[in-house]
């Protein structure tokens, strides 16, 4: 049985006897290109697909409110969408009982023809934390597990660069910023109800597209993402300018794991570093 066919069935098992209400998960629209779909009706089920195209972290409808009104969810995710959700439980965002997790194992999602520069470091192949595991059994052998060295080598790049150099790849990365917040939108976790750069009394970021608005907007919501974000690359996905914003996010997640020894997304029992203190914390990062 093909996983899309597995996945299909398990939906409909799953909205048949109530276990969810609604699955969230890929299918075809109009176009020819994997969307998110909300089944509410068994019957329905056939539009579920998997493939290499099902590039969504589906997870960032779980805390909108005209999703929540559905009922219970159950959503499909790949190994790096999965891990949302352990952080959204360790957040107070999802309990355990609010979701059933639909992991499907994955080799790498392509975009535009070629596969995503997260999968070819990637080491969640298989989904952790999740109710249902839906195997690719036309696989002969296991994907490799990438070393920390492998995952972070985007970064190593731009950190091997002179400050000056660095900084001037920034700037004019970050000029071409519109200010259109799709990043924002497309992120499983920003779920703020009101967002700072949204906040008028008073203006905390500049709201034109200037270089110092830009600096100040995609910095701040960085940082607001250290430790916690789990590599997914909605937000480069949906940039409409093609800013590599994956290496903003990795320069912290790098940082969160050396420092702390510390990885998002593995373990909902755990708050990220942001939002938590230990006196075993390494300090030697205070000057």
């Amino acid at each position: 049985m093909s996983q899309q066919t597995e996945l299909q069935e398990k939906a409909k098992e799953l909205l048949a006897d109530k276990t969810a209400d609604v699955v969230i998960g890929y299918g075809i629209v109009e176009t020819n290109i994997a969307a998110p779909v909300f089944i509410t009706d068994a019957k329905e089920t056939h539009r579920l697909i998997w493939n290499d195209q099902c590039t969504a972290n589906l997870t960032v409808y779980l805390t909108r409110a005209e999703v929540k009104k559905l009922g219970k969810a159950a959503v499909v995710c790949k190994g790096c969408d999965a891990r949302t959700i352990a952080v959204l439980i360790a957040e107070n965002q999802l309990t355990p009982e609010d979701t059933v997790v639909i992991g499907v194992e994955c080799n790498g999602v392509k975009q535009n023809g070629q596969m995503q520069d997260k999968c070819l470091s990637c080491d969640v192949h298989l989904p952790p934390n999740c109710n249902i595991i839906i195997r690719n059994t036309e696989q002969n052998d296991t994907p490799p597990q990438n070393s920390a060295a492998e995952r972070y080598v985007k970064v190593e790049r731009i950190m091997m660069l002179p400050p000056k150099e660095r900084f001037e790849y920034w700037q004019k990365e970050l000029s071409r910023c519109v200010k259109c917040y799709a990043c924002r939108q497309n992120c499983p976790l920003c779920y703020c109800n009101i967002c700072v750069a949204d906040k008028n009394r008073p203006v905390r970021i500049d709201t034109s597209s200037t270089l110092k608005g830009n600096l100040a907007w995609n910095i701040l919501r960085a940082f607001h993402l250290a430790g916690r974000c789990v590599g997914c690359s909605s937000c480069a996905s949906a940039c409409p300018a093609n800013i590599d914003l994956d290496i903003l996010n990795l320069c912290l997640t790098k940082a969160a794991e050396e420092k702390f020894n510390y990885r998002s997304g593995y373990d909902p029992k755990v708050l990220p570093p942001i939002g938590s203190f230990s006196p075993d914390d390494s300090e030697n990062f205070i000057r």
